[in-house]
């Protein structure tokens, strides 16, 4: 497996948010986390990445406890991670913003590969040069994903990557994410609300619901209206 939660726990100070959460993420799978909102879909991205401390449970990370390293270990082990909203340096260019993402996967000494964010991502080798903050929303979500696909991680998470995005921009960087998976073996985890999003990359999905993971769906059940609206909310 790539990644293993066990019993998971985690939140703010003493508020306990991801209760008891256990799931498996195995090699090229893209795994939706779906829910309403407020339900610890992004807490528990943070905890995974190292953003917050485990309160109880275990992470492991290609087989190694990864449950009390630090986040920027985390990355040099091959964990990425694009937050919610992006995260991009506006004020640098395409070009510098990918050198960023040099630091993932560090620690084990694997040259970055900017063929491979140019092959998923061809507009960001035609505008190496422009402003980062010149771009669309949509294109600011491709360098934030192609800047992590530069350290060449072996997990990337994902937090809400349709927000702010025209609909057809989404289902494109959608198709991006699942060919990750198909070409190159990848592994994803997405938290996502966006319909299209999801069926469009998801090999598997599953619901959290109040700090728990209640159900795991295939994302094809999602085109019942009646389903989509029990666990989104639509």
């Amino acid at each position: 497996m790539v990644l293993s939660v066990n019993n998971l726990s985690a939140g703010y100070g003493r508020v306990k948010i991801v209760q008891g959460v256990s799931f498996a993420v195995k090699p090229g799978e893209i795994l939706a986390v779906i829910g309403r909102n407020g339900v610890g879909k992004s807490t528990l991205m943070k905890t995974l990445v190292g953003e917050l401390p485990a309160m109880g449970g275990g992470i492991a990370f290609l087989g190694s406890d990864i449950t009390g390293r630090p986040a920027h270990e985390r990355a040099h082990m091959g964990v990425g991670y694009v937050p919610q909203g992006r995260g991009i340096f506006s004020r640098l260019s395409v070009g510098g913003n990918l050198v960023m993402g040099e630091t993932v996967g560090r620690m084990r000494r694997l040259k970055a590969n900017y063929e491979r964010v140019y092959r998923f991502f061809p507009v960001l080798k035609e505008r190496h040069r422009q402003m980062a903050g010149s771009f669309s929303g949509g294109q600011q979500q491709q360098l934030a994903i192609g800047r992590v696909l530069v350290g060449n991680p072996d997990l990337v998470l994902l937090d809400e990557p349709s927000e702010g995005i025209q609909p057809n921009i989404v289902q494109e960087i959608g198709r991006t994410i699942r060919r990750m998976g198909e070409e190159e073996g990848l592994t994803v985890i997405v938290v996502e609300q966006n319909l299209d999003l999801i069926r469009t990359a998801a090999t598997r999905c599953i619901v959290m619901d109040k700090g728990a993971i209640v159900a795991e769906i295939d994302p094809k059940e999602l085109d019942d209206p009646a389903v989509a609206k029990r666990y989104l909310a639509v």
